[in-house]
């Protein structure tokens, strides 16, 4: 008997520390044996870059929808991403969804990356539109650049889903209007979930679209409690930090935080002593220590303990308004037993 879908649910391939990006093949069957509706690709700049990785994912499954979430649109020149984005169309037979973001803007920095622009995106989402529905364009001078002719062909991809991953506010409007789903961060409180879903369902309004046309994505945190304490705390604690050093004014403005702790967190000499991510170098030591730095109503936006408490968390990001709940940091394998009472629940 084929394994119902759930298309509400997601997770991302390659979570955590990978010892292979060879790995997401046998992650992607996992997660179609267990109904997941769609697996998430982040891009890093070393063994996870996202087209490769989407190939793999498109040419080993069958059921299972792929998205980017995200690569970012700067990157490639236009044509490459469009030309990407119908070819995993194709190969998928309609599977595939093209997700950008801003990225970190730290890293675009120390590459010499431009940095994105709000404005940049949505003359990007405009174009891609157009193009994947078979116009050319000729002559185009925006924000995403000078192009004198851009086209695919009249035998494009209309429908062709294009997603954000969006944090603030300019952001998620941008969602609203433009895109047909849309990403929030992980640990984002109950309020500042309910207040960014409402950011992109009104934005949409206005722009004469049907709010419910666009699926708000909840990126929630995963950590059930069959997982080791040393794993539990990599993925909370380790995780947290680690956004806090990359886009840490951010995410505390976003959730309405006290600055003051990230503040002290910043000064602290533990913290100091990493040349790289928290999550990829710390000892568990260097964690508990970690810890104490960080609230727990920080960390608190998440799925822990059984598997029922864990769907009860889910069920209640579904609850705020989201459309969709992306299993965040765990693998296929770590997701069997919550998926299992999920599956039972729902029925």
């Amino acid at each position: 008997m084929a394994t119902v879908r759930n298309d509400e649910l997601g997770f991302y391939v390659l979570a955590g520390q990978p010892k292979s990006p060879r790995d997401l093949i046998d992650e992607l069957r996992e997660a179609e044996a267990l109904g997941i509706g769609t697996a998430f690709i982040s891009e890093r700049y070393h063994s996870k870059e996202a087209a490769t990785l989407s190939g793999a994912a498109g040419a080993v499954t069958n059921q299972i929808r792929i998205a980017t979430a995200a690569t970012n649109h700067n990157t490639r020149h236009f044509m490459v991403t469009a030309a990407y984005a119908l070819t995993m169309h194709r190969l998928t037979g309609g599977r595939f969804v093209l997700g950008i973001g801003r990225g970190i803007e730290m890293l675009q920095k120390i590459y010499g990356i431009p940095t994105i622009k709000t404005a940049e995106m949505e003359d990007f989402a405009l174009l891609m539109r157009k193009v994947l529905a078979g116009e050319t364009v000729v002559g185009h001078d925006g924000p995403a650049g000078a192009y004198p002719v851009l086209r695919l062909g009249t035998d494009a991809a209309a429908g062709l889903p294009l997603l954000l991953a969006a944090f603030g506010p300019r952001s998620l409007a941008m969602g609203g209007r433009c895109f047909d789903e849309v990403v929030l961060h992980t640990f984002f409180s109950d309020e500042t979930t309910a207040r960014c879903v409402r950011t992109v369902k009104e934005a949409a309004e206005q722009a004469g679209r049907d709010p419910a046309s666009v699926k708000v994505w909840s990126c929630f945190a995963t950590i059930g409690d069959h997982l080791s304490p040393d794993a539990r705390l990599m993925k909370s604690v380790g995780r947290m930090a680690t956004y806090l050093q990359g886009y840490g004014d951010l995410l505390v403005r976003t959730n309405r935080w006290d600055p003051g702790v990230l503040e002290r967190f910043r000064a602290d000499a533990v913290v100091g002593g990493f040349a790289g991510g928290i999550d990829q170098l710390a000892t568990t030591e260097q964690l508990e220590h970690i810890a104490t730095l960080i609230p727990d109503e920080w960390t608190a936006a998440a799925a822990t303990g059984t598997p029922d408490e864990c769907v009860d968390a889910i069920q209640g990001q579904l609850a705020l308004g989201c459309d969709g709940v992306i299993l965040h940091g765990a693998t296929p394998a770590e997701l069997v037993p919550i998926i299992d009472a999920y599956r039972a629940r729902r029925r």
